[in-house]
């Protein structure tokens, strides 16, 4: 539990003696209790401890929340249109949307140096069009992006954790045609299969992808960067939900990165598109097929890098397997089956597990609507040697409800420190005011720094914030910049100007509060007409909106940094360009004409 801070401790001793002074009283005549979120509250002024990054579901964004206050901070535009930055809008920004403006992300991941956070970069999936982006923390804007080939569902995805992230990987939760261009009976579902991506994280690009014939949903990677963890909910190779649920066990596949790289350096892979495609399929050596109950959802590494849990939606279990026993398996030393150390039934409906560092894992019950906590040392014991009546489960916490995603503080790290948890809830139903149809989501923050759960918060999200990483605030909070180099951008504008090419109009264009560069631009109707725009002003805060009135363009130049974008001017007449970001006393005077002449 967080220390209390002086400013709280007054905030608290003022709220409880105002509670004595006005009685304080419940209704039969008892004193109300404390909320046990007060030890918690981040009061004005200050910090919360820990960023958390979540993806933002189907609105195709992440966002920053602040932990423990769970204050959204920023909403960072990735795989959406969005007016308030320029993203979607700007050259700059379609160049890397690829032309889809429709996205569904669903797993945010750091990039690591020797197992924890590093504060350099996030990526994020993108599986309604299968792509991936990568966002720069020290402005916390999307950078580069890539798409991924051969796939649908990109769902799964996960960096390198060690010795630093040079590989990120991504699986395709559905299994398709790996030429997918309606050539073969499409029909035949038996030809289909999944791929395991591999990402090139300082490139961005595909360096190969390992072919099985299984879908791959959600992933992991170990502590060593030797290996990564695919789950497979449809061993079957069902095209329809019964053919799905045909069989009782499925697989946790795991994928050799020593036997990968061999394979690539000698050449041992076909080429599709560019693309060097491995075999992986089960008995080739690059892929180990682990035997799980069926429908595993989540996979995750415990911070001691010993174990990955994976979490059977259908079956009321976790398995536990022990990643130090994967040499053997890979040796054809034991059976995959031999590396599941621990069964313990948890209850119903599990899909992902977090860690708290002390030995004990916290795992989600969509269909019970709880949180679990259980002991991993436990659950292998009693495996081994069973005791009537004893459990390994060590305590339970209903939530609201049908929770997703679970995330402990620094879990997914070795640096695991068990404070907080949040629980990621799909429905709220009677949590908040009622709102129509579409209800909000529900994320409860969770105290587990003690022996029992304690339920802090509620705090309302949009839809559908999927999946969330919780990072200390020192390990980010100094790769934060207040400003880009204004070298960065190619372009960045020092100085206004106007030139033409034919048709073709190049404005470039300074903001520095209250003016722009240039008070009157002039063109001709059907001119294509390019406007670079610089913030040349060095204050932190102070950025500068840029709006063409009727002309569906709209952004925000941050300091020292420069945005274009490109459009026809196809209205004739007289409108104004005006900055829509508060900069200036006299910002409502900070703008410029933009006349377009009408054809002769």
């Amino acid at each position: 539990m967080s220390s209390l801070r002086p400013l709280t401790i007054s905030i608290a001793a003022a709220a409880m003696s105002l509670s004595l002074a006005c009685g304080g009283a419940t209704p039969d005549g008892g004193q109300e209790a404390e909320s046990p979120y007060a030890a918690h509250e981040v009061a004005p002024g200050e910090y919360d401890d820990y960023y958390g990054f979540s993806s933002g579901g189907h609105s195709g964004e992440v966002r920053i929340v602040g932990i423990p206050s769970m204050r959204v901070l920023k909403r960072i535009p990735v795989w959406n249109i969005d007016p308030g930055s320029g993203w979607g809008i700007t050259n700059e920004s379609k160049a890397m949307m690829g032309g889809k403006w429709v996205g569904d992300t669903h797993h945010v991941q750091g990039s690591y140096v020797d197992g924890t956070y590093d504060g350099k970069w996030l990526f994020v999936n993108d599986k309604a069009n299968n792509r991936l982006a990568r966002i720069r923390i020290d402005i916390f804007e999307v950078d580069a992006t890539v798409e991924i080939p051969h796939t649908q569902g990109t769902h799964g995805v996960f960096p390198q954790r060690a010795p630093t992230t040079e590989w990120v990987i991504l699986n395709s939760e559905f299994r398709t045609p790996l030429v997918n261009d309606g050539s073969g009976d499409m029909l035949d579902a038996s030809t289909y299969g999944g791929v395991h991506t591999i990402v090139d994280a300082e490139r961005m690009e595909v360096v190969a992808q390992v072919q099985t014939e299984v879908n791959l949903d959600l992933a992991a990677t170990d502590y060593s960067g030797r290996y990564s963890f695919a789950t497979s909910y449809n061993s079957e190779g069902g095209a329809t939900i019964s053919e799905m649920l045909a069989s009782d066990l499925d697989y946790l596949v795991v994928f050799s990165w020593d036997n990968i790289k061999a394979a690539l350096a000698n050449n041992d892979y076909r080429t599709v598109d560019g693309v060097p495609i491995l075999d992986g399929t089960e008995g080739t050596g690059l892929t180990a097929y682990i035997p799980v109950p069926k429908n595993p959802h989540g996979v995750n590494v415990s911070p001691d890098g010993n174990y990955a849990v994976v979490s059977g939606k259908v079956s009321p279990t976790a398995s536990v397997i022990d990643i130090t026993m994967l040499d053997d398996v890979f040796a054809g030393n034991i059976e995959p089956r031999d590396a599941v150390v621990a069964e313990p039934e948890i209850g119903l409906g599990p899909l992902h597990t977090t860690f708290d560092g002390r030995g004990n894992a916290y795992t989600s019950l969509f269909i019970d609507s709880q949180e679990v906590k259980w002991n991993i040392q436990r659950a292998i014991d009693l495996q081994a040697n069973p005791q009537e009546g004893e459990t390994a489960v060590v305590d339970r916490l209903d939530i609201h409800y049908q929770v997703g995603h679970t995330m402990a503080s620094m879990a997914e790290t070795n640096e695991a420190d068990g404070r907080y948890l949040i629980s990621l809830n799909k429905i709220s139903k009677d949590r908040f005011l009622n709102v129509g149809p579409l209800k909000p989501e529900n994320d409860q923050l969770i105290d587990i720094s003690g022996e029992s759960m304690v339920l802090l918060k509620d705090e309302s999200a949009y839809i559908e914030p999927h999946d969330i990483i919780l990072v200390r605030r020192d390990i980010i909070e100094p790769h934060v910049v207040d400003r880009v180099r204004l070298e960065e951008h190619p372009e960045a504008v020092t100085q206004s100007s106007i030139t033409r090419d034919g048709n073709r109009v190049t404005v470039r264009l300074t903001a520095t509060a209250p003016v722009f560069g240039l008070q009157e631009v002039e063109v001709n109707e059907g001119d294509e007409v390019t406007f670079i725009v610089t913030n040349t002003d060095e204050i932190p805060d102070l950025a500068h909106g840029f709006a063409i009135s009727n002309y569906n363009i709209q952004m925000v130049v941050g300091p020292f940094q420069t945005k274009s974008v490109t459009f026809t001017a196809d209205k004739p007449g007289v409108y104004w360009i005006y900055c829509t970001n508060f900069c200036h006393a006299l910002h409502l005077e900070m703008r410029l004409r933009f006349i377009v002449r009408p054809r002769s």
